[in-house]
């Protein structure tokens, strides 16, 4: 008998631990839903500020250099468009989306009458132009970006044979995200105004980076460009 009491005694014991226990872990679980909130809410006002620097670099750029008014966005929505033709990561699409808009914030460091000279460059104002992916990887590198923002910058004007510059990386070297921006930025340069020329026209962009597939340009990017724009009738947003 005093067994069995001993018994129903240690049983209660052990209901009150595991209650308590129950309720340790019950507060724990809400701290941790609590923590992934707040987690949450930090990182949304991170991506928020990201995505407003970004934009304030878009705009620095094409204040030194009205000419190019809009570049950067359709330059951006063709390398975007791209990507999700190719079915690539979200990861990576952001990535493009961010560089794209920024791939010339190198030219800030630019004299204008350089950028808006009528006639034919310098062989001294055209090696300073060149530069501008570089300075534009020194101005973003320090930048938590989430993705190889800078270094897609820095490659952009790099050519899968390369004679690209400012490196002169070839092939695999360059990173896929710049080698979709870097179709997308010579067709959208060909397809409108410079100062130097009257735009060409997207039949004669089309023709640049075919002609050139696999020499200058990613085979894939040229590919999906063209198809964009054959069979999807892409088009740019004024």
């Amino acid at each position: 008998m005093e067994d069995e009491q001993k018994t129903k005694e240690q049983l209660i014991s052990d209901v009150v631990a595991m209650r308590l226990k129950i309720t340790e872990l019950e507060k724990s679980q809400n701290g941790l839903i609590h923590a992934e909130e707040v987690l949450s809410q930090s990182l949304e006002k991170l991506r928020k500020a990201t995505d407003f620097i970004i934009n304030i670099l878009a705009v620095a750029v094409e204040i030194n250099d009205p000419y190019i008014a809009g570049h950067h966005k359709r330059v951006t929505g063709l390398a975007a468009a791209m990507a999700m033709r190719m079915n690539l990561s979200a990861h990576i699409i952001n990535g493009i989306r961010m560089a794209g808009l920024i791939h010339d914030i190198g030219k800030i460091t630019v004299p204008f009458h350089i950028l808006g000279k009528l006639g034919h460059l310098s062989d001294a104002e055209y090696g300073i132009i060149k530069n501008h992916p570089e300075l534009g990887y020194q101005i973003l590198k320090d930048i938590d970006f989430d993705g190889p923002v800078a270094l897609i910058v820095y490659q952009h004007h790099e050519r899968m044979n390369g004679t690209g510059y400012p490196q002169g990386l070839k092939g695999g070297e360059i990173l896929l995200e710049a080698r979709f921006l870097a179709v997308a930025d010579v067709v959208e340069a060909i397809c409108t105004h410079r100062p130097y020329r009257q735009a060409l026209g997207v039949e004669r962009a089309l023709r640049e980076i075919s002609e050139h597939r696999g020499v200058l340009y990613d085979e894939e990017a040229v590919d999906v460009c063209v198809k964009l724009f054959r069979e999807k009738s892409f088009s740019f947003k004024p």
